[in-house]
């Protein structure tokens, strides 16, 4: 018996006269009402019975079946929240993409820590889940983007000593109700619940387990109840199936998850989940790619999606095997039943791929080489060779955006313009990579061994090389490879940890015994920003090896994080003054280090540096103003990336899926002046977390998730963020804003770099100052300088032309006169041996006209050290690379290169005319090799 059996122990079952079983075939504990029923019936311990059989009243469409669940619950005393975005980076700093309803509320919520937006509540939450990708279109059941349909109720022991140490409290309901609201749900559907089976299955996942039960009808898993109610324990007396030993916790959460494809699906009973979610979209693709079928082979199709949930990538270790066997059982051969069902598997995976697109991109993700925007650009070009290896005919932006308008998004037009853009980009790579690949396949053709999966898995990173076209060019390239069913789940798996960091924050402080005992510090620099003075007493002074941390009951020293580089200044007492270099701080201490140590328990009057906090108020402030800005101006996608702020200028940097313009930035810059000049108060309030993310977002948190129940929020106009920094009172206190530059940091990521107030005046200074430099060596006035400049720059161009060709001229009547060069007759042909004291751009130039008159080039030259340049027409039996190996030997280097030019050199030019004259000597030896 499982360590958790009593815990299935419910008096639900008991009282609704459910039996429990162990399936004969898979082993595993199930409650049923049919007390003649024998297996558990999931598949492979069963098929499915609902196709062409739905198992509800009436077919539901996706919005119907939500609204069903969501107007059930709320029914039942539930109050409905609004689904969060499938980024879930944006509220978490542990994970990418939203694969759960629970992740809404991890690991604030579930610690007991802040409580839940409503208690019990119901969601019907979009999620993303990479690792099943390889999945789609075959299986006939799984979906990357689905909807999470959920109910959840937050608990907490009513035993506990200390009830307010969690932010709810006491029992909203547990086992028994979840169990009860689902057999009523299915009920109000026009279930048959006495063919309804809860198997056991406790969950573990993140450090929590407990028990859990997945629902099945028919055939199909439409529910998973997760009792959420045990935490990893190295001395607990519970050990589950991951090896690990679990203890309970003080809280208990119900963790419900009720697919809503699925959901849907049973009520239609089609071939597969993709014709109830995707009904629209699989006829125009379908349509657009030529796929039509006798009622013969869709009545086949039908028999194989039957059996189809024993196929999965996960399980079966070969997808062609499991064809194999649902071919033998419809008596069909596996080729034919191959050539039909491909394309359609490839045309669900296109539907499915383009809904998960349209979440991704809708909820502002931006395709790039990291992260979520790794993951989406994975997608993009996965869908992209699917829809070219199928034939669908429809540009990808227009499939991406009829799931984007059904899904109510209203940012298509960028949704459109990234995916047009990242197709540029997908094409570039491809024509760069495909030399690449070829390169590879020969190299491991001569090897005999075929192309490991880990050089396929970099090429696909890297250059974006999908599986398929290795295969086709390693093919002509006699070279073999074998690309796993499972390919895309081990790419999408190297990039499934936490996002970069975002810039800022300096290195974390020693937390030591001594500092993990002191108070928090109070920090005065969030009342009072300007004021630069202040008095207070040092509770402690911790002695380092490059000074002394000090630390005091208050403080004005603003500590380095969130991009902003700590305050200097100094500490007096009334003996001594030391220097404040660096502050950080530790779990609420602030941590001064100082050259010097002003005393434990003195009375200290500290100082900071006015100007440059000043400056730095205004940079962050700027920040904030650039962010709201570039939103206005590249759209509401932008978000920010990273950020560092400084005395002299500040780094903004944001995501965006193209270069920003030179228009663009002037607009940008308008529209920023424009906040400064409305002289808007800076304001700042503390709500609770739960408050500020329902009225404002998870775009409150552009530099960072901060930790805490309530959070520090600033106002700047209508940008509003969670902030720890310091910032001016009023947006005219900055004075104005300057953008100095743009460039891209990374693919997907682009740099501004910007001044503000003093610092934007004098940076404008330099930059004038350089134009006038120009105009003064151009001798012309500054407005002047650009059209003088490009008129230079051409000049320049066409003299530099000039002189190649003068220099091709010369090297034609070197070739063709006598030169005064050494000629060698090696019997089929003439070399002509000649010192050249010229570039290598001549040195070629005369090389090659010599080859073009028949004769072998052996040419030296000693104006920049002894260099070598040997050409050999062809026909004629010396290789030059040996040549000129031998020759750059002689001065003390090396050299080489193809048969029929080669160059090299060294640094001994004394010995260069020594070499010269050996040259026919080597020549003939060479020849005659």
């Amino acid at each position: 018996m499982s360590e958790l059996d009593e815990e299935y122990q419910l008096e639900y079952f008991h009282q609704e006269g459910f039996e429990r079983k162990e399936c004969p075939s898979c082993g595993a504990h199930f409650w049923t009402r049919d007390h003649d029923r024998e297996r558990c019936g999931e598949p492979p311990c069963a098929e499915y019975e609902f196709i062409d059989n739905p198992g509800f009243d009436e077919p539901y469409s996706l919005e119907e079946m939500r609204e069903a669940f969501l107007s059930f619950f709320e029914d039942h005393d539930h109050e409905r929240i609004d689904p969060y975005p499938v980024a879930a980076n944006r509220w978490r700093d542990d994970v990418l993409l939203t694969q759960a309803s629970i992740y809404d509320f991890q690991p604030l919520v579930t610690s007991g820590e802040t409580p839940p937006p409503a208690n019990p509540l119901c969601v019907s939450q979009p999620c993303i889940r990479m690792q099943d990708i390889d999945n789609v279109g075959k299986t006939g059941r799984h979906t990357m983007a689905f909807e999470m349909m959920a109910h959840h109720a937050f608990n907490a022991r009513e035993d506990i000593e200390n009830p307010d140490t969690y932010a709810y409290e006491g029992e909203v309901y547990w086992k028994n109700e979840t169990v009860r609201y689902c057999d009523e749900f299915l009920d109000s559907l026009g279930a048959d619940v006495e063919d309804v089976t809860y198997i056991e299955d406790p969950w573990v996942g993140g450090g929590n387990a407990g028990p859990a039960i997945e629902v099945i009808y028919r055939g199909l898993e439409l529910a998973t109840l997760v009792f959420m109610c045990m935490e990893q324990d190295p001395g607990g007396e519970y050990e589950l199936k991951d090896g690990n030993t679990y203890s309970f916790m003080d809280t208990y959460i119900v963790d419900t998850g009720y697919g809503l494809e699925r959901w849907t699906w049973m009520s239609q009973g089609t071939p597969t989940v993709y014709e109830a979610v995707y009904p629209e979209m699989i006829d125009f693709l379908k349509e657009h790619a030529g796929i039509e079928h006798s009622d013969e082979e869709a009545e086949l199709i039908g028999k194989a999606a039957r059996l189809s949930g024993q196929l999965d990538i996960d399980d079966v270790d070969d997808v062609e095997a499991a064809r194999g066997e649902i071919a033998a059982t419809l008596g069909v051969d596996v080729g034919t039943l191959r050539d039909l069902v491909e394309p359609l598997e490839n045309i669900y995976a296109i539907a499915d791929h383009c809904r998960t697109l349209a979440y991704m991109l809708g909820d502002g993700i931006v395709p790039s080489n990291v992260g979520t925007g790794y993951l989406t650009r994975m997608v993009l070009r996965r869908t992209k060779r699917l829809a070219d290896t199928v034939g669908v005919d429809a540009p990808l932006d227009e499939l991406v955006d009829m799931q984007a308008e059904r899904l109510g998004y209203r940012n298509r037009d960028t949704i459109r313009e990234i995916v047009r853009t990242e197709l540029e980009k997908y094409r570039e790579t491809l024509e760069r990579g495909g030399r690449q690949v070829e390169r590879l396949a020969a190299e491991y053709a001569d090897r005999d061994e075929p192309i490991p999966l880990e050089e396929i898995i970099e090429l696909y990173d890297s250059r974006g090389i999908q599986p398929d076209m290795v295969e086709e060019i390693a093919a002509e390239h006699g070279a073999t490879v074998e690309i796993p069913d499972n390919f895309y789940s081990l790419v999408a798996a190297r990039h499934s940890g936490d996002d970069d960091a975002e810039d800022g924050g300096g290195p974390t402080a020693t937390g030591d015994e001594r500092v993990a005992e002191l108070p928090e510090t109070e920090k005065l620099y969030y009342e009072e920003p300007e004021r630069a003075e202040f008095e207070a007493v040092v509770l402690d002074v911790i002695e380092r090896e490059d000074g002394y941390d000090i630390v005091l009951d208050q403080t004005m020293f603003y500590p380095e994080g969130g991009g902003q580089p700590a305050d200097v200044g100094t500490l007096s007492s009334d003996d001594e003054t030391v220097e404040v270099l660096d502050v950080q701080e530790s779990n609420g201490v602030i941590l001064h280090r100082a050259d010097g140590d002003p005393g434990k328990g003195e009375f200290v009057r500290g100082a900071i540096d006015r100007t440059r906090r000043r400056r730095l108020m205004a940079h962050h402030t700027a920040t904030h103003i650039i962010g709201a800005a570039a939103r206005e101006v590249l759209g509401e996608h932008v978000r920010q990336a990273g950020a560092q702020k400084g005395v002299e200028s500040s780094r903004f940097d944001i995501q965006h899926y193209e270069r920003i313009s030179r228009e663009q930035v002037k607009r940008i810059e308008r529209v920023a002046n424009e906040i400064v000049t409305d002289n808007v108060a800076v304001k700042q309030e503390w709500p609770e977390r739960r408050e500020a993310e329902d009225k404002y977002g998870f775009d409150l948190y552009q530099g960072g998730i901060p930790p805490g129940e309530k959070l520090r929020l600033i106002h700047v106009a209508e940008d509003v963020q969670a902030c720890a920094g310091t910032h001016v009172l009023r947006t005219g206190d900055i004075g104005t804003i300057k953008i100095l530059s743009t460039e891209r940091v990374q693919d997907g990521v682009e740099r501004i770099v910007f001044a503000a107030g003093d610092a934007a005046i004098e940076a404008t200074q330099r930059t004038e100052d350089a134009l006038y430099a120009a105009a003064e060596t151009l001798d012309v006035s500054p407005q002047e300088v650009p059209e003088t400049a490009a008129r230079f720059f051409e000049e320049w161009k066409a003299r530099g032309k000039r002189i190649e060709e003068l220099k091709e001229q010369l090297a034609a009547v070197r070739a063709e006169g006598d030169s005064g060069g050494e000629e060698v007759d090696l019997g089929d042909a003439t070399a002509v041996i000649q010192r050249v004291d010229a570039d290598m751009d001549e040195l070629r130039a005369t090389a090659n006209a010599l080859v073009e008159s028949g004769s072998v080039a052996v040419l030296g030259s000693g104006l920049d050290g002894a260099t070598f340049v040997v050409a050999v027409p062809s026909g004629v039996d010396i290789n030059a690379g040996a040549v000129v190996s031998e020759l750059a030997g002689r001065v003390g280097g090396g050299g080489g290169g193809p048969p029929d030019f080669a160059q090299g050199g060294g640094p001994d030019v004394e010995a260069l005319d020594d070499a010269l004259d050996d040259a026919a000597d080597v020549l003939r030896r060479l020849l005659q090799a």
